[in-house]
């Protein structure tokens, strides 16, 4: 009996260290992956993380009561003395368990949205392409790069044009996954490039980027672009290539071309001035404007905007309105609005692309990339 006496307090004692150690560990990780989170997940569950938070690293609230108006640190009080005498453990534990079922229904819910099973096109890595409700949508998915374009997603979109133009689909709809549109050419495109492969490159991504203009300029049918968050470069261009452009209000609209020693692309030298006029489309395209998608749309560029919390429930099912029209009647009306203009964008097309060819060749467009690197190594 003596000896069990001594042995049973050991064993309780070095496992509740263990378990101590664990939760620590446990709650530090829950600490790093609700800094993730992308999206917010209401004033309640905030004020439950805060009274775990502080329960877990100081324990029972010893904070004195604020007063009836403070409303924000009185919830914040309310909140953490309702935990009572929860000990440090349990509440890590609570707060570590919270975290974790937010984890998992973000995951659930970006899933549902980024890989619909029904109608998905299979040979796509950088796209998620899908065919429903008489609707092609070909969605950007790369979300943790900002869906920025390399050259493997600049062929992938057209395939999926080709595709889209040519299948049973009454419109296509072009859009991205995550919190962007898109950001634009990724710049890693010129990154690791030797100085004697520089002209090879820049005649290549010239044949490629004027094929990509190309298939927008020739695609036959409807095409819109969903536009979910903030848009740079070759991806906002070619919004005046599409017959509507819909966005929600947290969208952004920037072309930095100078910024870079660049120069526009994507028919833009030629569609927006048109769009919007010539002062409005050389602040953007000269000078690095960004707009708001209120300004886009009061410029022309933008059809209608919708607020971001009913931006995807409005717009989607606006376009299988759409989509339930006369496919033929569709695809004959649009080809009547941009005949004219077909053979006059074919040539702007090619000449910014020649102009393209020798700004990425020329000193000042290298040093300005190689300023962007340096900048963002040191954030």
């Amino acid at each position: 009996r003596p000896t069990q006496a001594v042995c049973i307090p050991a064993i309780h004692l070095h496992m509740t260290a263990a378990t101590m150690q664990i939760s620590q560990k446990d709650f530090q990780k829950a600490q790093e992956q609700l800094k993730l989170l992308k999206k917010d997940p209401g004033n309640e569950t905030k004020l439950k993380l805060y009274a775990l938070f502080k329960q877990a690293t100081e324990g029972p609230c010893n904070a004195p009561k604020p007063g009836m108006l403070d409303f924000v640190k009185k919830a914040k009080w309310d909140a953490w003395n309702s935990l009572g005498n929860l000990s440090q453990d349990d509440a890590k534990q609570k707060y570590a368990e919270l975290v974790s079922s937010l984890v998992s229904a973000e995951s659930v819910s970006q899933k549902k949205e980024a890989s619909p099973e029904e109608g998905r096109h299979d040979g796509y890595e950088t796209l998620i392409v899908t065919t429903k409700n008489n609707i092609t949508k070909i969605m950007f998915n790369r979300p943790d790069r900002k869906n920025a374009i390399n050259h493997q997603m600049y062929r992938e979109v057209i395939k999926a044009l080709e595709e889209a133009g040519k299948n049973d689909s009454t419109i296509a709809v072009i859009t991205g996954n995550g919190d962007y549109y898109s950001s634009g050419n990724d710049l890693n495109n010129f990154a690791n490039v030797q100085p004697g492969e520089m002209e090879k490159m820049a005649k290549d991504g010239a044949v490629l980027l004027k094929e990509f203009v190309g298939h927008f300029i020739d695609f036959p049918k409807p095409l819109i672009a969903v536009v979910n968050g903030p848009a740079i470069g070759i991806c906002v261009t070619v919004l005046g290539l599409c017959d509507l452009v819909y966005a929600s209000d947290r969208a952004t609209f920037h072309s930095p071309f100078s910024q870079l020693g660049q120069s526009p692309e994507g028919c833009s030298s030629y569609l927006f001035p048109k769009i919007m006029g010539l002062a409005k489309a050389s602040e953007m395209l000269l000078f690095n404007k960004k707009l708001t998608a209120a300004e886009a749309c009061a410029q022309g560029l933008v059809t209608e905007v919708f607020p971001d919390s009913s931006f995807q429930k409005e717009v989607w099912a606006r376009l299988e309105a759409y989509a339930s029209l006369p496919k033929n009647s569709l695809a004959v009306s649009k080809q009547l609005l941009r005949s004219m203009e077909k053979e006059k964008l074919h040539a702007v097309n090619s000449r910014e692309c020649e102009v393209l060819t020798e700004r990425w060749l020329s000193d000042e467009c290298i040093n300005a990339i190689v300023s962007f690197f340096q900048k963002k190594s040191k954030l």
